[in-house]
C-alpha cells in the first residue's frame, strides 16, 4: 500500500443514504410515504365515524326525550277513570317517608284525585306497611279528613299484611278499617333510636373531639357519652309525639275503641284481636269492600306508579322529562 492510498476505516462502514438496506430509494422513499398516507387516512376515518356515531346518539336521546313529552302532554288532560260508578284505589305500600315510595306528596296527590272523580263512590286505602315518618303520616291524615268534608265521600282502610305504627296514624283518618284475621294491626307508639360508640373509642385508643356553640347542639351524638339532661329532653318529645298519635286515635276510632292499658304501648295483635279491641271494624278484603261496602264492584287504581317514562327520565338524567314523568304518574289506572 503505497502513502497516498486512503487507510481504511476503523469503526463500521455506514452505508451510503441511497442503500437499498434503509429504504433510502426514490421506489422505498414512495413507499413509506404511501404507508403513513395510508395510516393518516385511517385515522381520520376513524375521527369521523366517532363523530357520526356521538351526533347519533345525540340526536336518539333527544328523539327520546321528545317522546317522553308528547306522551306526557298528549295524556295531561286525558283520564282513564270510567264515567261510570267506580271504586277509587289508593295504595299505601312500604315504608312511609320522604323519600319512600309511600310518601305524602304522592300520596295526597292521588287522593285529590280520586276525590275529584265524579264517578269514585268511594276512596278506598289498600295498607300494607310497617309506618314510618309521623310527619309524613300526619299530613296524610290531616288531607284525608279534610277530603272528606269537602267532597262528602266515604273512606274506607283495607289491610292486608301489616298496618303498624305510621301506617295505623293514616288508617285512623278513614270511616272504616277492614282487616285480614291475620293481619297485624296496631304499634300505637314512638321511637328514637342510634348507637354509641365511647366504649369501642376507649378499646381503639380514638379520641373525640368536638367543639360546638349551644349546650344542647350535640345532643345524642353517639361518639359522646350519654347526658342525662338531653336524654330526658329526647324523651319528653317521643313522649309529646306519643300524646298526639294517641289523639289521633282516639279522635279517628272514637266510641268503637276499647281502650285497655296496653292499647298505646306499642304492642300489635292480629286482625281478629284488632277488631275485638275496636281497633278495626270488620274482616274484609278489597273486593269485599268494594261489592259490598261501597257498592262499586269496579276498581280504579289512582295509586303513583313508577313507569318507563320515569325510569327513563332517571337513568340519563333528563330534567326536561320531569313534566311528562310527573303528568304520566297521575294517570289512574286499571285494576
Amino acid at each position: 500500500m503505497s502513502a497516498t492510498d486512503t487507510p481504511p476505516p476503523s469503526g463500521p462502514v455506514e452505508p451510503p443514504f441511497d442503500s437499498p438496506r434503509l429504504g433510502g430509494t426514490p421506489a422505498a422513499r414512495s413507499g413509506l410515504e404511501s404507508s403513513l398516507e395510508r395510516v393518516a387516512m385511517e385515522m381520520l376515518r376513524q375521527q369521523k365515524s366517532e363523530r357520526r356515531w356521538r351526533r347519533f346518539f345525540r340526536l336518539a336521546w333527544l328523539g327520546l326525550v321528545a317522546a317522553v313529552l308528547w306522551v306526557g302532554f298528549a295524556q295531561r288532560g286525558v283520564s282513564t277513570a270510567p264515567s261510570a260508578a267506580h271504586t277509587a284505589l289508593v295504595e299505601v305500600r312500604g315504608e312511609i317517608g320522604l323519600e319512600e315510595e309511600a310518601n305524602a306528596e304522592d300520596l295526597v296527590a292521588a287522593l285529590k284525585n280520586a276525590f275529584e272523580d265524579a264517578g269514585a263512590q268511594a276512596v278506598v286505602l289498600r295498607i300494607n306497611s310497617p309506618g314510618g315518618s309521623p310527619v309524613q303520616s300526619g299530613i296524610v291524615n290531616d288531607e284525608i279528613r279534610r277530603l272528606k268534608a269537602k267532597h262528602n265521600k266515604k273512606v274506607y282502610a283495607v289491610v292486608e299484611e301489616m298496618c303498624a305504627s305510621g301506617a295505623y296514624y293514616i288508617a285512623v283518618a278513614a270511616d272504616e278499617i277492614y282487616v285480614d284475621k291475620a293481619s297485624i294491626v296496631g304499634s300505637i307508639g314512638v321511637l328514637m333510636d342510634g348507637f354509641g360508640f365511647t366504649g369501642l373509642m376507649d378499646k381503639l385508643g380514638v379520641e373525640r373531639r368536638l367543639l360546638v356553640a349551644g349546650e344542647n347542639k350535640s345532643m345524642l351524638d353517639p361518639f359522646s357519652p350519654p347526658n342525662a339532661q338531653q336524654t330526658a329532653l329526647a324523651q319528653a318529645m317521643i313522649e309529646q309525639v306519643h300524646a298526639q298519635f294517641i289523639a289521633v286515635v282516639k279522635q279517628g276510632r272514637g266510641e268503637r275503641l276499647k281502650e285497655t292499658p296496653e292499647t298505646f304501648s306499642g304492642l300489635f295483635w292480629n286482625g281478629d284481636d284488632a277488631v275485638r279491641l275496636g281497633l278495626a271494624d270488620a274482616v274484609g278484603n278489597l273486593d269485599y269492600v268494594a261489592r259490598e261496602i261501597v257498592k262499586a264492584e269496579t276498581i280504579v287504581d289512582y295509586t303513583p306508579r313508577p313507569n318507563v317514562a320515569e325510569r327513563l327520565a332517571r337513568r340519563f338524567g333528563a330534567g326536561v322529562g320531569a313534566g311528562a314523568v310527573k303528568a304520566l304518574r297521575e294517570v289512574p289506572a286499571w285494576r
